[in-house]
């Protein structure tokens, strides 16, 4: 919900330049490699993508028999697997009008751009691609997955330049999933930001996605969207709908049956994102977010299950 005696400005795309370079200087060495970015295969073993066949011999795991080509030449032949050397990486940002919302240090919008530069700084190097698809609800825009510093800058500037959608306009999470699946993408880590609210239909593709993919899941919230202040008499729009509601927010029952609200909703969403196996990447527009991506992959690395939590 959107106070509507507050305007926050927009995203200052020359005061952010600054703000994406320190952050590659800053946190690239103590990140290398845990998101992902450097990694020689994606799945232990002689690799996952599938290779050309050669005659079968003694020895050889038949578990990778080719039977088409070895019922065309009437002789066994296995398909040879080649590692992937390289990792393309796809980036979900949802950017519905519930992201034109903050309250502390930034918007939800700026804090998803940020979470998508830390991921895209560190899955570029070393050859690897990234693309993006992202959406609006009003839109959605993909962005080819490719290698290299420059595209790395093309993908930012194309994400920070999407138009804002009229109040109104619901997003669409589930759709922009359903991008990645059809046709199926080559595995490798799919990056989803938002902050997963409206309609719940985003868990069956999302599910759909981990069978093929490592999954990456970054939680955009406003601390307002968890308790409400004692601010007296609040008029609050719901930027997906258009509704409004006035509220007293001295009735600290309300504040009450507000926050437990929240803090089941956010529940929720964390149960599903568990569910599709995704790992779980909280981030607060009034808290440091590059504090709370260190503190992430680090708790990352300790329990080296892929679905760490920092709150």
């Amino acid at each position: 919900m959107r106070d509507k005696a507050e305007e926050l400005p927009t995203l200052d795309k020359t005061a952010a330049e600054p703000l994406l370079r320190r952050l590659e200087l800053t946190v690239r060495n103590k990140l290398d490699g845990l998101l992902q970015g450097n990694y020689v295969g994606l799945v232990p073993g002689p690799g996952s993508e599938a290779g050309e066949s050669r005659q079968y011999f003694p020895g050889d795991d038949v578990r990778r028999m080719d039977w088409p080509v070895t019922a065309r030449t009437m002789v066994p032949h296995v398909r040879q697997t080649v590692a992937d050397r390289e990792l393309e990486t796809w980036a979900v940002v949802d950017l519905s009008p519930s992201l034109d919302f903050g309250t502390a240090r930034t918007e939800k919008r700026e804090l998803a751009l940020a979470a998508l530069t830390a991921v895209v700084y560190l899955t570029v190097r070393g050859g690897n691609r990234v693309g993006a698809i992202v959406g609006t609800g009003a839109q959605t825009q993909r962005v080819p997955a490719r290698g290299g510093n420059a595209h790395a800058r093309y993908l930012m500037d194309t994400v920070a330049a999407v138009p804002r959608a009229d109040e109104g306009q619901r997003g669409d999470l589930a759709f922009m999933l359903e991008q990645l699946r059809r046709p199926p993408r080559r595995r490798g880590l799919v990056a989803i930001v938002s902050d997963f609210l409206g309609d719940a239909d985003w868990e069956r593709p999302l599910r759909a996605l981990s069978e093929r993919h490592q999954l990456l899941a970054i939680e955009v919230v406003d601390p307002r969207e968890l308790e409400l202040p004692a601010a007296g008499l609040m008029t609050f729009v719901d930027p997906e709908s258009g509704n409004q509601l006035e509220v007293q927010t001295s009735n600290g029952e309300l504040r009450r049956r507000y926050a437990d609200a929240a803090a089941r909703q956010r529940a929720q969403i964390a149960t599903m994102l568990r569910h599709a196996g995704a790992a779980h990447l909280h981030l607060r527009t009034d808290r440091d977010w590059l504090t709370d991506i260190v503190k992430f992959v680090i708790a990352r690395r300790k329990t080296l299950a892929g679905a760490a939590v920092v709150r």
